[in-house]
């Protein structure tokens, strides 16, 4: 059965753990290469026993400690070709390459992977959809709005990660940000409000959604209560009741969990 924990999840950093038995993906390397260490060794994970690293996209926050972690470890590295092209550029590390297009099916290990575009300003973002022993997850990074395709996606897994970035009103009534900062953040290339959140989860939610991870929640313009409770009123207002809602942290690792109840 696959398991699943986010790292740590955040501007300053994002990363998670998709496994099942000896296969061990890295999802994402946002995070210095001592903090990834020291989190999987948290989950009872040595880093050298990782199968490979899967990327969503380019920017930093999600590949920021690569070049230093795979200084000392030859781990293949997957991702699509344009996102690789741009990764690639400000890395001195020899890394494995493994290139794929938005859209293909893989497997790593025992795990198959479907992966799909995503609308996100990065050169050729993408989410997955994980598949091992009957159970499912999926996993939708930074993303500007909700389109058929990732509904399509993403219906019927068991567990979601799912990126909830803003409350609106408190994006709009933040006083650090300038507009076109916050129009950067809202528009469809920028990323998840609470509310788009809470649709894509009440669109995709079958008998076996069971778990429900937030994640890339922001220190200034939300609050992981309220994130929780959009989503779960959500789910409520579906007669889902039994579905857990949770958080991910910017700075401890979740418990690495079955994904699926089955």
């Amino acid at each position: 059965m696959l398991h699943f924990a986010p790292l740590g999840s955040g501007s300053s950093g994002n990363s998670a753990l998709v496994c099942h038995g000896e296969t061990r993906i890295l999802v994402d390397a946002g995070l210095s290469a001592k903090q990834l260490c020291e989190r999987l060794l948290k989950l009872e994970v040595e880093a050298d026993s990782l199968t490979a690293i899967l990327l969503t996209h380019e920017h930093g926050d999600h590949v920021r400690g690569l070049d230093v972690f795979c200084r000392k470890r030859q781990i293949p590295v997957y991702t699509t070709t344009h996102t690789g092209a741009v990764v690639r550029e400000g890395l001195k590390s020899t890394v494995s390459w493994h290139f794929f297009e938005a859209g293909d099916v893989f497997r790593i290990g025992e795990i198959e992977i479907l992966s799909f575009p995503v609308p996100h300003d990065a050169i050729d973002p993408v989410g997955y959809r994980f598949g091992c022993g009957g159970s499912v997850l999926g996993v939708l990074s930074d993303v500007g709005h909700v389109t058929r395709l990732i509904t399509e996606r993403l219906r019927g897994v068991d567990t979601l990660f799912t990126e909830a970035n803003y409350d609106e009103t408190m994006l709009m009534n933040d006083i650090k940000r300038p507009w076109s900062t916050k129009q950067r953040i809202s528009n469809r290339h920028g990323h998840l409000s609470n509310g788009q959140a809470a649709e894509l989860v009440s669109e995709i939610a079958g008998p076996n959604l069971h778990r429900v991870v937030l994640g890339h929640l922001s220190d200034d313009c939300n609050a992981s209560a309220l994130a929780v409770e959009t989503i779960s009123a959500s789910l409520h207002g579906q007669g889902r009741t039994g579905v857990i809602v949770e958080c991910a942290s910017r700075h401890e690792p979740m418990p690495l969990r079955p994904v699926s109840l089955r």
